[in-house]
């Protein structure tokens, strides 16, 4: 299957400041892609070169096996075939509904845009306010007249920046299982910008994680949730906490004790970082002659699995300061208070090291 978008080395340079790097990206017809990243690190960027926003400096960028950009040559964006769905909607206040959604047809008759229009309308759920004006609708309602009017034109690919930030919480999974229905429906290529990982669960068939105009993983997001490829990864999406542990012996060592190595392509007393799930640690509070207090309380939470703590060592002069953790996330029945001390150590698992960058 040849790939609907394909984008090759690309680079932006903005005010003498590198956004995007050689960056490389392919998606198949029918693919929505959840982009997730830290702001300022170039998605919308990138969204803004594909719609033709933006000219590269340098890479090419192709739709449907057309070359729309090259760095000298850049397609204008009205030639691109490509939709856009920004934060605020950039709806028109003085249009009702269906002169929104029919904006972009004018190349259609008249009876063509009636048509297309009522199908938009009859899909999204918007019969009712056709002849309504945009402040006269809800947040959730101007999603929809925003999707809609996108779609009208039958994009090859749709581009989303934040679609879901405004939506009232209650509403939003709901419109955006409504929305990745239809967008399948009509087999659209999408990307979409976001800053929540679990909209892309919701939304997305694949993830791309990016870092300061690199992507540095894509794939399924149940995979790179799983597997990780880099501490930047793992760390901004939130995917544990990190426990220092100091080479020893074809072992790491913790202050929780000592974990078996897989690989040994090691240096004596390198310091690596072992990513540590809330499930992957065991807690105990009674002190016996077999166990003793190795962290302790210093955030408390309920939530619906019980009480959230976070934890942080005991700090011990016997110990490398190198090792000490801080706020290690840690799930439990067991009602603590502030500052008690506890016993905490490393359930069996797939371990997980990761170099931290300088």
């Amino acid at each position: 299957m040849s790939a609907l978008l394909s984008i090759e080395q690309l680079s932006i340079t903005l005010k003498e400041r590198n956004i995007i790097s050689m960056l490389n990206l392919s998606l198949n017809e029918g693919d929505i892609l959840g982009l997730v990243g830290a702001s300022g690190c170039g998605k919308t960027t990138l969204l803004n070169v594909i719609a033709g926003f933006i000219k590269p400096n340098g890479g090419r960028v192709f739709i449907d096996d057309h070359l729309i950009s090259d760095g000298e040559h850049c397609l204008s964006a009205e030639q691109r075939q490509v939709g856009m769905i920004f934060q605020d909607y950039a709806l028109f206040p003085h249009l009702t509904v269906k002169e929104n959604i029919a904006f972009g047809l004018s190349k259609l008759s008249k009876a063509e845009q009636l048509e297309q229009v009522d199908r938009l309308l009859s899909l999204l759920k918007l019969s009712d306010y056709r002849d309504s004006y945009i402040q006269q609708l809800s947040g959730g309602q101007q999603q929809r007249v925003a999707i809609a009017r996108a779609l009208a034109p039958e994009p090859k690919l749709l581009l989303l920046d934040e679609p879901f930030s405004n939506i009232d919480a209650r509403l939003r999974n709901e419109l955006m299982l409504e929305i990745r229905q239809l967008l399948k429906r009509f087999n659209t290529t999408a990307i979409f910008v976001t800053h929540n990982k679990d909209e892309v669960f919701t939304f997305a068939d694949k993830m791309a994680v990016m870092v300061q105009g690199r992507l540095l993983q894509i794939g399924a997001p149940s995979i790179i949730c799983q597997q990780p490829n880099s501490y930047q990864v793992a760390d901004f999406l939130q995917l544990g906490s990190w426990l220092p542990c100091q080479v020893k012996h074809k072992s790491a060592q913790s202050l929780l004790g000592k974990v078996t190595l897989v690989t040994h392509d090691l240096k004596q007393e390198d310091l690596l970082y072992l990513l540590v799930k809330p499930s992957h640690l065991r807690l105990k509070v009674s002190i016996d002659e077999n166990s003793y207090p190795n962290a302790e309380v210093e955030y408390i939470s309920v939530t619906e699995q019980g009480y959230h703590y976070y934890v942080s060592s005991i700090n011990d002069p016997t110990k490398s300061e190198l090792l000490s953790f801080y706020k290690l996330s840690v799930y439990s029945d067991i009602e603590l208070s502030l500052k008690q001390k506890v016993t905490l150590s490393i359930r069996p698992h797939e371990y997980l090291f990761f170099s931290r960058p300088d």
